[in-house]
């Protein structure tokens, strides 16, 4: 006898804790399939917590053997979520699944054979084999798949009208509509033949139709992220005492530069020159000489914070974040430029940390960037003020000369907003501070580097 083949355990994967203060998590999207080969570190599966949306890599390399978790779960942290094997490994348990499942399906069979009107209900064809599931979920999203569940279609019998065949919901819809009626047809007849034979059966009344939703329409769960921005922003509307002020900045200066050194500027540094780090800088300026926009309340008592960290919103696909940079009045322009690109493209790519959201004194948001002249910001606690920039656009301004003399001229113009707590900020306070933001622009004298 040859020596005993040694077992190898597969390796368990299990919910992260993504700070000190979480506690559990959402896993929102498995990356990879059952069977799937994985390796290490590769993004394995997304998580959200109270803190971050993640991507959380593989603690293994081999195949994805098991999903114990399933999407939309939330478990504690160190809860064990699937088990990853060695190669080679992870197909016994599903032969050894698959050979026990077989005497079963027989045992149903022939309990099912005296029984020709459920047959006759039933579905003609056995469930999809596991390869026209996963060619069912590439074609389709979640909730194409959730309404075909919900209506008992198969959707390798529907024809997507999307990219590369892709089943939309429109084809969904449109299949049910024009199948809908006829199921109920042929299981109508098949029931009442018995019942015709039988002279005493009595007659079916006619079957009332389900009652129809109120709000026709698709009912969908919200996602995490969304559930504690609508919680957020509840509760910073009942806890601060909100008011806004807008003030018109003419920012050509700052536009003829920015298009006179951004070429320069990435060669040198490796990094666009956005527009961002100006007004990060300008409202950093103006935090140093009215800190108490910097401050936040505490019961009865005012918190001047020694740093100014800035919380920079970033608009996601599935949601909203506020990623901060730390210490932002001992950074130099440049500095503030690599770390605004460095939150934004790792809050894209879930890749943020749960100490890269906390701590901020003062936040910068730009509607701008979708076309808006201007918004009214809802102050990200525990902040006491919040800053929106509208959108860049050229409009005629009156011009007044150095001696007096008044002329019209295109200027690039953008609105800032400033939305503050009344508690704690008085409005010629705020006024004061965005003066100073429109003057630190307007006369823009620092080099960008």
């Amino acid at each position: 006898m040859g020596p005993a083949r040694k077992e190898i355990m597969p390796t368990d994967i299990i919910m992260p804790q993504m700070g000190e203060s979480i506690v559990e998590g959402t896993i929102t999207k498995w990356l990879k399939k059952p069977g799937d080969k994985v390796q290490r570190d590769e993004p394995l599966f997304e998580i959200s917590t109270d803190k971050v949306d993640a991507e959380i890599p593989a603690p293994a390399s081999g195949v994805l053997q098991e999903i114990k978790v399933t999407e939309g779960t939330t478990v504690g942290v160190n809860t064990i979520v699937g088990t990853i094997a060695a190669d080679g490994e992870a197909a016994t348990p599903a032969k050894a699944a698959s050979a026990a499942e077989k005497p079963a399906e027989k045992k149903e069979e022939k309990k099912a054979a005296p029984a020709p009107i459920a047959a006759a209900v039933a579905p003609a064809s056995p469930a999809a084999a596991p390869h026209a599931d996963e060619d069912e979920e590439a074609r389709s999203s979640p909730l194409v798949r959730k309404i075909a569940r919900e209506h008992g279609v198969s959707l390798s019998q529907v024809s997507g009208t999307g990219l590369g065949g892709r089943i939309t919901k429109q084809d969904i819809m449109q299949f049910i509509e024009s199948q809908g009626s006829q199921p109920a047809r042929v299981g109508t007849d098949t029931l009442a033949r018995p019942a015709e034979r039988s002279e005493t059966a009595p007659s079916a009344g006619p079957v009332k139709p389900p009652s129809p939703a109120p709000y026709p329409g698709d009912l969908v769960p919200m996602s995490k992220m969304r559930q504690l921005i609508a919680k957020h922003m509840i509760e910073s509307r009942r806890t601060s005492a909100h008011v806004h002020c807008m003030y018109e900045v003419d920012f050509t200066r700052i536009v003829n530069l920015r298009a006179k050194q951004k070429a320069g500027f990435e060669q040198r540094h490796g990094a666009r020159l956005t527009f961002m780090p100006f007004f990060v800088r300008a409202a950093v300026m103006a935090l140093q000489q009215w800190p108490i926009i910097n401050a936040s309340l505490e019961g009865d008592n005012i918190r001047y914070h020694r740093q100014i960290n800035v919380g920079i919103a970033v608009a996601l696909d599935w949601g909203l974040i506020v990623p901060v940079l730390k210490n932002a009045g001992d950074l130099n322009f440049l500095g503030l430029q690599r770390g605004i690109t460095d939150l934004g493209e790792r809050a894209r790519t879930k890749k943020l940390k749960p100490e890269d959201v906390e701590g901020s004194t003062f936040t910068v948001t730009n509607p701008g960037q979708f076309g808006a002249v201007f918004g009214l910001p809802i102050i990200n606690q525990p902040n006491s003020a919040i800053m929106g920039v509208g959108g860049i656009t050229k409009q005629p301004m009156v011009i007044t000369d150095k001696d007096g003399t008044d002329s019209i001229a295109i200027r690039s113009v953008v609105h800032l907003t400033l939305g503050y707590d009344h508690r704690l900020i008085d409005g010629a306070i705020a006024d004061q501070f965005m003066a100073q933001v429109k003057k630190n622009l307007e006369t823009w004298s620092e080099e960008v580097g």
